[in-house]
C-alpha cells in the first residue's frame, strides 16, 4: 500500500515560500514578484530588473522558474494539507510523549496529568516546574494541539487522610483563606499555566470505592462536590474564561454515581447561578463497543433528570490487546487481539459521534515507560513501533473530520454509522456477531472509496443504486461476554455526495454462519440463510471461539451481488450480560468555535499548489512563462540594436 499523505500542522514556511525566496536570491525578479502574486494576478504591477548578465542566462533563469512552478503544481501535496488544523474533537491522552506521531495522526487535543504531590512535594511554598515541562506545552501549541490539564493526587502534607486520595485540609474554608490549601494550589496552577491551558479536569474516577483497586478519591461524594466547587471558584479568579470538567467517571464501578452527584449539586442554593460549578461531564469507556452509546445516553438522561444541559466528553476509550506478540500480557478476562483494538477505535469514535459526544480521546498515544507485563493501551509500543490501532486512529481523524451530523442505523446483525461531513459522507460499517453478513448500502454518488481498518482502499461502484458488501464476522473470543467488539471495520467514503436521507426501510441482509476452530480460522459455511433484518438492536452471543494465540490478518470485505429475498426466519440469539442498548439517532452538538479540519480527498486532476488548478492551468502558466521569455529577449535585442 502506498503511504498516505500525513497531515503535519506546525508553524513552518511552506515549500512555495521557500522556493520564491530562492528565486529572489537569484535576482530574477523583484520582491513583489512572488509565486503567490503571480498566481493571483498581482504580478502585472511588478517590473523585473535583471542584473547585468547575458540575455541567455537571464532567460534561462526565468524559464526555470516557470518550469519548476509548473512541476510543483502537478506533483506537490496540497498546501492545505499542511496548514489546516485537525478536527478539535479528536484527542489522545499523553500525546506529548511522541509529538511527531501525534501530529501525523491528527491528534487535536492532549490530556496531561498535573500531580499536586509532584508540583508541591514539600509544602505550599514549593513549586516543581519540571513536573510538566514547558517544552510539552510549547510543542503542543506549535502543532496546534489543545492541552487539557487534570489536577489530582493530594500531597501528604496537605491532607489528614491517605496521601494521594485524601481530602485536602481546609476544603470547607473560604477560598481566599490561606488554610484552604486546595484553593491556593488551584489558583497558583492556573496563574502559571492559564495563558496556555483553559480547561481543567478536577480529579479522576471518584466513583471507584475505597476497597477497589484503582481508587483515587477517599472522600465522600459531598466532599468531591466541594472540591469541584472550590476549584471552579478559585480558577475563575485567575481566568474568567476557564472551563472546569467533572472527573472522568467509569460508570460500571458505580452506575448511579452521576445521578447522586447531580441530585446533591442541585441542592446547593448557589449552584444554578454558576452552572453547578462544572462545564462538561467526563466519561471513561473501555472494551465493549456497544457500551459507548449506552453509557453516553445514561449520562445524558441523568443530566436531563435534573434539568441540566452540559456537553459530554469521552476522555478515555480503548481496548488493550492481550495477544500482541511483541508485548505479552496475561490477564483473567477481556480477550482482545491487535486487530480488535483497531476495530474498537473506529467503532467507539463513530458511536460516540452518533451519540452526541462533544469530544473524545483514546487512552493513550504511547506506552512509553510501561514496565514489562503492564497493560498495553498505547497506539504506540514502548519502543515507538505502531500497533494497528495507530493506523485506525489516523483514518478516523481523516475521514471523520468535519462531521456535522452523525446517525447510527441499528440492525441486529451489523452496525452502520453515517457521518455527514463538509466534504461528503463517510459510513462506518461492521458486523456485530461472529457471522459473516452481506449488506446493501444505498449509494449517493457514482463511486466510493472502500477503506479497511489498515488503510488499504479500493474504488467501488454501485449496482442498482447500492453498494453490496460482505462483512467478516467478529472474533468473539471473550469467555464471559462473547462479542465485546464488532468485526473488522470498513469505511465507505463518498466525496461531495448528496446527503443520505434516513433509511425508508430496513435493508435485506444475508448471513453466513461459520464454525469457529481452535486456531482462530474458519471452515466451510454451515448455512447461508437470507433474512430480513427487522429486530431491534440487542447484544448477542455467537458461537464461542477459542482465543487466537497471535494476531490474524484483517479480512477483506467482498463485493456481493444483490441478494434475493426469501422467507427464511431470523436466526435466534442468546442474550448476554451486557445491558440492552437503546440506540438513538442524536445530532452532534453545535460545533465549537475552533474550525474543524477538512480531510484529504483523492486527487481529481487538481493542482497540489493551489486548490482548483488542474493540468490546463499548469499549461497556461508554462505558456505565459515561455511567451514572457520570448518577448523579453526580443525587447533586449531591439535595445542592443
Amino acid at each position: 500500500m502506498p503511504p498516505r499523505n500525513r497531515r503535519v500542522w506546525g508553524k513552518r514556511r511552506s515549500p512555495l515560500t521557500a522556493f520564491s525566496s530562492w528565486i529572489l536570491r537569484l535576482g530574477v525578479v523583484r520582491q513583489c514578484l512572488t509565486a503567490r502574486a503571480l498566481l493571483s494576478g498581482a504580478a502585472s504591477a511588478c517590473r523585473p530588473q535583471l542584473p547585468a548578465r547575458s540575455t541567455l542566462s537571464s532567460a534561462v533563469h526565468i524559464l526555470l522558474f516557470f518550469v519548476v512552478l509548473g512541476h510543483a503544481s502537478l506533483g506537490a501535496a496540497p498546501a492545505s494539507a499542511q496548514e489546516w488544523p485537525p478536527d478539535p474533537r479528536f484527542g489522545a491522552v499523553e500525546a506529548f510523549r511522541d509529538p511527531v506521531a501525534a501530529a501525523e495522526a491528527g491528534v487535536a487535543w492532549d490530556r496531561i496529568l498535573f500531580y499536586w504531590s509532584e508540583l508541591q512535594p514539600t509544602g505550599p511554598q514549593d513549586w516543581n516546574g519540571y513536573h510538566v515541562p514547558d517544552d510539552w506545552l510549547q510543542q503542543a501549541d506549535q502543532d496546534g494541539r489543545e492541552v487539557v490539564g487534570l489536577l489530582k493526587h493530594t500531597p501528604a502534607w496537605a491532607t489528614d487522610g491517605p496521601p494521594g486520595c485524601g481530602e485536602p485540609r481546609g476544603l470547607d474554608l473560604p477560598i481566599d483563606d490561606p488554610g484552604n490549601l486546595w484553593a491556593a494550589f488551584v489558583r497558583r496552577t492556573v496563574t502559571i499555566y492559564g495563558d496556555r491551558i483553559h480547561r481543567w479536569i478536577i480529579w479522576n474516577e471518584p466513583d471507584i470505592d475505597l476497597e477497589t483497586y484503582g481508587n483515587e478519591w477517599c472522600g465522600s461524594l459531598a466532599s468531591y462536590y466541594r472540591l469541584l466547587k472550590v476549584a471552579y471558584l478559585a480558577a475563575h479568579q485567575i481566568d474568567p474564561d476557564v472551563k472546569i470538567h467533572l472527573a472522568g467517571l467509569t460508570f460500571w464501578h458505580d452506575r448511579e454515581y452521576l445521578d447522586r452527584f447531580l441530585a446533591h449539586a442541585v441542592q446547593d442554593p448557589t449552584g444554578a447561578e454558576h452552572g453547578y460549578y462544572f462545564d462538561a461531564v467526563s466519561l471513561h469507556i473501555y472494551f465493549q463497543t456497544e457500551s459507548v452509546p449506552f453509557i453516553i445516553n445514561e449520562a445524558r438522561a441523568a443530566l436531563r433528570a435534573q434539568g441540566i444541559d452540559k456537553p459530554i466528553w469521552v476522555n478515555e476509550m480503548n481496548a488493550s490487546p492481550d495477544t500482541d506478540p511483541e508485548w505479552p500480557l496475561v490477564r483473567p478476562r477481556w480477550r482482545v487481539s491487535l486487530e480488535e483494538q483497531a476495530s474498537f477505535i473506529l467503532q467507539s469514535f463513530a458511536l460516540a459521534l452518533s451519540s452526541g459526544a462533544e469530544r473524545m480521546a483514546v487512552y493513550k498515544l504511547s506506552d512509553a515507560g510501561l514496565p514489562p507485563g503492564g497493560e498495553p493501551f498505547g497506539l504506540l509500543r514502548p519502543d515507538g513501533s505502531r500497533r494497528p490501532a495507530y493506523e485506525a486512529y489516523s483514518l478516523l481523524t481523516t475521514h471523520f473530520a468535519g462531521t456535522g451530523h452523525a446517525r447510527e442505523e441499528p440492525h441486529s446483525l451489523y452496525r452502520v454509522v453515517t457521518l455527514q461531513r463538509d466534504v461528503g459522507t463517510t459510513r462506518v460499517v461492521w458486523a456485530r456477531t461472529g457471522s459473516e453478513v452481506s449488506v446493501a448500502l444505498p449509494a449517493s454518488g457514482a463511486q466510493a472509496r472502500l477503506i479497511d481498518q489498515a488503510g488499504v482502499e479500493q474504488q467501488i461502484e454501485p449496482v442498482d443504486g447500492s453498494y453490496f458488501l460482505t462483512l467478516p464476522g467478529a472474533r468473539c473470543a471473550d469467555e464471559y461476554l462473547g462479542c465485546i467488539i464488532g468485526g473488522p471495520t470498513f469505511l465507505l467514503v463518498e466525496t461531495d455526495a448528496e446527503p443520505i436521507s434516513e433509511p425508508a426501510a430496513t435493508p435485506i441482509v444475508t448471513v453466513t454462519r461459520v464454525a469457529p476452530t481452535t486456531d482462530g480460522t474458519t471452515i466451510s459455511p454451515l448455512a447461508t440463510p437470507t433474512v430480513q433484518s427487522t429486530l431491534p438492536p440487542s447484544p448477542t452471543v455467537p458461537p464461542t471461539s477459542t482465543p487466537t494465540p497471535r494476531p490474524t490478518d484483517t479480512p477483506t470485505p467482498t463485493l456481493s451481488p444483490p441478494p434475493t429475498s426469501t422467507g427464511t426466519p431470523t436466526p435466534s440469539r442468546t442474550a448476554t450480560a451486557t445491558p440492552s442498548l437503546t440506540a438513538t439517532a442524536t445530532e452532534r452538538p453545535t460545533p465549537t468555535d475552533t474550525t474543524p479540519a477538512l480531510t484529504e480527498t483523492p486527487s481529481q486532476g487538481g493542482s497540489g499548489l493551489v486548490p482548483g488548478f488542474g493540468g490546463s492551468a499548469v499549461l497556461v502558466i508554462l505558456g505565459l512563462g515561455a511567451a514572457s521569455v520570448a518577448l523579453w529577449i526580443m525587447a533586449r535585442s531591439r535595445e542592443g540594436a
